[in-house]
């Protein structure tokens, strides 16, 4: 089945185009809200090829084919409903549906779909960097640290500091583009609050720098390497901008929309917004990081458990933010090594029934499910597997809690985001590699072995 066959197929069992609202996609999953979920034929869809599994999300319905093949159904699927390839989830926020926890959640994490490639790269590139710059990698060929030219050094440092600096206009331009806004605007208005004038943040903080004082009291800093001040800027400020837009007379909108937009942006944020949200970021990342370094292990043996349950819950976007922050603060990523814990385990769990079960079925859907969340992407063995089965996923929530012991007790740091199991490695090419590689093998085997004596019967189907 090519990949417009299996758009149209999704689409008939989804209820047609007059019952969709709106789609988009994830890294993984063509995310599809629809009018009536009554109309979904959901084992249907599940029986389609190179569908891997499905389910129900804050509205969405979220139908997973993986990376790289989500991409490519999703541009055949748009045209079929008739909606512009840029469809986004402010046509969704137009209507009067209430804004939830849980939605709200799903919106914040569309607006990080789009940048976290950029920060893929960006944690590879810091991989590498710190792969070449070893010594005992650079006395392989008779060179030491010193012998590297400044001019290669300030190359890699392009690669590596470039989206981190800038990173409030990446988030800002996203919001403006989820939100309605004119993304330039957006861009540009992230680009002020980084602006070199501006004393970082994070500076000022460590007394390093001073604030810039405003009207004899106001303290104004930037915001570089920040997520939630931009964010919340942006969006205040698509508000005011869809508010201009209805208001400004059409002959004077192109003068004084932009203007009005980004004057009263800036002051929000820099006056009002800003401080506001920069303080509650440094407190939930603080909080976050007193959890992860707690003694003994116990903060990787609590999240390395219950971190999969927010994927289940469809709130493990929120992650972004905080990984992001710890790499724009210190350069280093906790959550990575503790959370790879827990796709490894669900691999082995999945492993371990695909090896364990007399059914031909159960064998087609295991294998390659294992292979899958053994790279980084769990929804096949979660979704269509472990959950389904029940005593599986308590098997490898046990597993990624025993790696994510020893990704503390360790103290293993990852360079970038987005990369978890066997891809993962590359944001470890230094000395931590070899204890990356154990922990993995740890929360692998654990759950394989758990899930093999008691998490699973040879005769059961899902």
């Amino acid at each position: 089945m090519d990949n417009k066959t299996t758009a149209k197929e999704i689409l008939k069992y989804v209820g047609g185009a007059e019952n969709v609202k709106s789609a988009q996609h994830c890294a993984t999953r063509l995310r599809i809200i629809t009018k009536n979920q009554d109309l979904v034929d959901v084992k249907a869809i599940e029986n389609l090829d190179k569908v891997k599994g499905s389910f129900y999300n804050s509205g969405q319905y979220q139908i997973i084919l993986g990376t790289g093949l989500v991409d490519k159904v999703y541009e055949e699927f748009m045209p079929l409903i008739g909606q512009a390839m840029t469809a986004k989830v402010d046509d969704e926020l137009a209507e009067p549906e209430k804004l939830t926890f849980r939605r709200a959640i799903r919106i914040f994490g569309d607006v990080f779909v789009p940048i976290i490639p950029v920060l893929v790269a960006t944690g590879l590139f810091m991989g590498l960097r710190g792969l070449l710059t070893q010594e005992a990698v650079l006395g392989v060929f008779g060179l030491t640290p010193a012998d590297v030219p400044v001019q290669l050094i300030q190359f890699t440092q392009i690669l590596t500091d470039t989206a981190f600096a800038f990173l409030p206009a990446l988030v800002a331009w996203s919001t403006f583009n989820i939100f309605g806004g004119t993304p330039i605007l957006g861009m540009v208005l992230g680009l002020m609050l980084v602006n070199s004038i501006l004393p970082n943040a994070y500076a000022v903080g460590s007394g390093e720098a001073e604030p810039m004082i405003f009207f004899g009291f106001i303290k104004v800093v930037g915001y570089q390497a920040s997520v939630l001040p931009a964010f919340m800027t942006a969006v205040v400020t698509t508000k005011i901008e869809k508010w201009l837009k209805k208001t400004i007379p059409d002959s004077l909108d192109l003068i004084l929309r932009p203007f009005l937009t980004l004057l009263s942006g800036l002051a929000l944020g820099l006056f009002i917004i800003g401080p506001v949200f920069h303080e509650i970021e440094v407190y939930v990342l603080a909080a976050v990081e007193f959890l992860l370094t707690l003694p003994f292990g116990l903060g990787g043996l609590i999240y390395g458990s219950f971190g999969q349950l927010l994927g289940i819950l469809g709130i493990h976007h929120i992650l972004s933010l905080l990984e992001i922050n710890m790499l724009a603060k210190d350069g280093w990523n906790l959550l990575n090594p503790v959370g790879t814990c827990g796709n490894v385990a669900q691999a082995g769990a999945v492993l371990a029934i695909a090896i364990k079960t007399v059914s031909n079925k159960m064998k087609q859907v295991a294998y390659p499910s294992a292979l899958s969340a053994a790279l980084g992407i769990t929804e096949p063995a979660v979704f269509g597997v472990t959950l389904r089965l029940g005593k599986p996923f308590i098997m490898s929530m046990i597993g990624g809690g025993i790696g994510g012991f020893f990704a503390s007790i360790f103290q293993l740091k990852a360079t970038g985001l987005g990369l978890t199991g066997i891809p993962g490695t590359l944001l470890y090419l230094n000395e931590q590699l070899p204890l990356y590689i154990l922990t993995n093998l740890i929360a692998f085997a654990s759950a394989f072995a758990l899930t093999w004596m008691f998490g699973y019967k040879k005769d059961e189907v899902l």
